[in-house]
């Protein structure tokens, strides 16, 4: 096959829809010949999107073999609907969660509508599938494809100077301790402020909680902007930019003298120590709550924690039930019970043959059902099938 991939998120940004989109470019073009248009940081993408248009139309000029063309989510294919008009090479998206549930009836009345035009949709997970068959598209056209992992991720060794070195930074000891470890933008759904306010004052003494990821106190320009909005849209817009929404209940929530010691933010860390966090990790947990119009899609950090040999406790919602399969990888506890999440995970770190047994399940069930390779599999059968079908139908 000849293939055009047309992404926003891509490398050099780092993201899990940018994880996977240079997983699928990179491993299709291994055996097809692809050509790619994403933006690269290079100006504005206000700048990249309006030459879109253009830079596709050469693209397929001067590549008429071409034989089907695929976009890298939601918003994408929104801004590449005109294709459908200028060319007969079959469209196929791949949908994420929220390029399909946001909350505007604008969006879901003109613009989900005439995404039905497209000949396939592909969900990262059942969840955002069950989303596609509500909003009307076609059984036929919609696909499942779960998202892979990094197998490589099991065998980066563990820095023996880490836990000394976090101890010495943090100004506390881990001995006699156990560590939960979550990652994630603050934003509402991730339920980071609703699980520091009701479930971790009431864990046992002896937990230490890590939070891994942005928490900016500034306020700049365009949130000064969005706050003086009614609600209504406000909301719409912090859903549709990604705003971290949850950074006030979150640092609040850390001055509380019953939380905050148990609990270190962290703010954003490299790779690198992401990889021994999680691997220093005896739980890591995903406390999503639900939030109109904005679903997790998958949640591949529970594959990353699970390499890294970190059994994952999270909410059982949304696209989080494809990544953490109970008592597989993990524990699945009802989203916003925190009764049952305060139980499950006093009773689960307390238990030391239960957490190993639980760690090398992990690795385990991770490494023989996920992974890019097989994912793109699935892809290549997909995407063989379209073209097939169109084909046929000429």
């Amino acid at each position: 096959m000849e293939i055009l991939f047309i992404t926003h998120k891509y490398p050099p940004f780092i993201g899990g829809m940018e994880k996977q989109s240079y997983e699928l470019t990179t491993r299709m073009g291994a055996c097809h010949t692809i050509h790619i248009h994403t933006y690269d940081g290079e100006g504005s993408k206000l700048s990249w999107f309006l030459n879109l248009k253009k830079k596709v139309k050469k693209i397929l000029s001067t590549n008429p073999n071409i034989e089907l063309i695929h976009v890298n989510d939601g918003l994408m294919a929104s801004a590449c609907l005109w294709l459908k008009k200028y060319t007969q090479i079959p469209v196929v998206a791949t949908f994420h969660g929220l390029d399909l549930t946001f909350p505007s009836y604008i969006f879901q009345k003109f613009i989900v509508k005439r995404l039905h035009r497209l000949e396939g949709a592909i969900c990262v997970s059942n969840a955002t599938t069950l989303a596609c068959l509500e909003r009307g598209f076609s059984k036929e056209k919609v696909f499942t494809v779960l998202n892979g992992v990094d197998h490589d991720l099991a065998d980066i060794p563990i820095d023996v100077a880490f836990k000394s070195n976090t101890e010495e930074a943090l100004g506390i000891s881990f001995t006699g301790k156990k560590v939960m470890v979550t990652m994630g933008r603050a934003v509402k759904r991730k339920g980071f402020s609703w699980f520091l306010k009701h479930v971790v004052p009431e864990l046992n003494e002896s937990i230490v909680f890590l939070m891994i990821g942005p928490l900016n106190n500034q306020i700049g320009f365009m949130e000064r902007v969005v706050n003086i909005l009614p609600i209504t849209l406000r909301g719409k817009i912090q859903l549709m930019f990604g705003m971290a929404t949850d950074v006030k209940s979150i640092t609040a929530a850390l001055k509380d003298p019953s939380i905050s010691k148990k609990v270190h933010h962290l703010g954003k860390v490299s790779f690198t120590d992401l990889m021994q966090y999680l691997s220093l990790a005896d739980v890591f947990v995903m406390p999503n709550i639900k939030v109109k119009g904005d679903a997790e899609g998958f949640g591949l950090v529970a594959l990353e924690a699970s390499l890294r040999g970190a059994p994952v406790v999270a909410a059982g919602i949304e696209g989080i039930t494809d990544a953490v399969r109970d008592g597989k990888n993990g524990i699945l506890v009802p989203s916003g019970d925190a009764d049952r999440w305060i139980h499950t995970l006093n009773t689960l770190l307390e238990d030391e043959e239960g957490l190993s047994r639980m760690s090398d399940s992990a690795v385990q069930f991770t490494l023989e059902d996920y992974g890019w390779d097989k994912m793109v599999e699935e892809y290549e059968r997909v995407f063989l099938e379209i073209v097939t079908y169109s084909s046929n139908k000429e």
